[in-house]
């Protein structure tokens, strides 16, 4: 699934080309996806100008005076400018064309994106118990440490809690506590304020790194233009376990935390 990095590059990469620019008709060619395409999607959006793309957790809002647009790319979603008369693709389900001659084209394989209207003032359901951004000012080691007094979770497992923190996903979570040096099986509420200092800087400063790098190719997702991700390159421990640490040589390991695998060296980490 594409994480924060990822969805981040996407933002990126689309909102010069959609922002200012109205949305002239909607093209759906299936009427869900994750779940049912709200009517107003159809209705409201076109004749709509997109004021701006917002990326909150891993979901991207397109910004209109009388709503937003809420898409997610689930697991195998693709977002990409293209020319609305280009023929559409297997697994293509939807198009926002613009008044610029161009159009926002989503495919998803899997169907697990989503498609959703959030009105004006509102907030989506799906948005409402969210965690702080970790990349803005209310995240950081002293917000960690305390949401996690009297936690005996493993502090992978809560790192990857959505209403504690968004969109540190199982690769950066396992990258973030490495680098801070943590073992992730280690009790939440057991980790110091120090080193909950030193996870924050560690996760703000991987993620800033991945996005910059075009975040990790992972199975399906690929950048609005095409290219592909290059920080999976520079990955220290996830997807390498029994191959040697890079800061150590002690082979990595692996085991199922909160039923998603984790890696760590059993060395760097405690």
């Amino acid at each position: 699934m594409p994480e924060l990095p990822e969805v981040e590059t996407t933002r990126r990469g689309i909102a010069p080309f959609v922002t200012g620019h109205i949305v002239e008709r909607v093209v759906l060619r299936r009427g869900d996806l994750r779940w049912p395409i709200p009517r107003a999607i159809a209705t409201k959006l076109p004749g709509q100008r997109i004021d701006a793309v917002e990326r909150r957790a891993k979901y991207l809002l397109l910004h209109t005076q009388i709503g937003s647009a809420l898409l997610h790319l689930g697991m195998s979603g693709s977002l990409r400018i293209t020319d609305p008369a280009a023929p559409s693709r297997a697994h293509d389900h939807y198009d926002l064309v613009l008044d610029s001659g161009q159009a926002l084209r989503f495919n998803d394989p899997r169907r697990f994106g989503c498609l959703l209207w959030q009105k004006r003032g509102e907030v989506h359901p799906l948005l409402r118990d969210l965690g702080p951004e970790p990349l803005g000012d209310a995240f950081d080691g002293d917000w960690l440490w305390a949401a996690s007094r009297g936690r005996s979770a493993a502090v992978k497992s809560f790192l990857m809690d959505q209403s504690i923190v968004v969109g540190v996903g199982n690769i950066y979570a396992s990258e973030a506590l490495f680098a801070a040096g943590v073992h992730p099986k280690r009790a939440a509420g057991a980790v110091s304020r120090a080193r909950y200092a030193r996870i924050a800087a560690e996760i703000r400063r991987i993620l800033n790194y991945a996005i910059t790098r075009g975040g990790t190719t992972l199975r399906d997702f690929l950048a609005p233009d095409g290219a592909p991700g290059y920080f999976e390159q520079e990955l220290f421990v996830y997807g390498r376990a029994g191959k040697p640490c890079k800061v150590c040589g002690t082979s990595i390991r692996s085991q199922v935390i909160g039923q998603r695998m984790t890696y760590w060296c059993p060395r760097c980490q405690h």
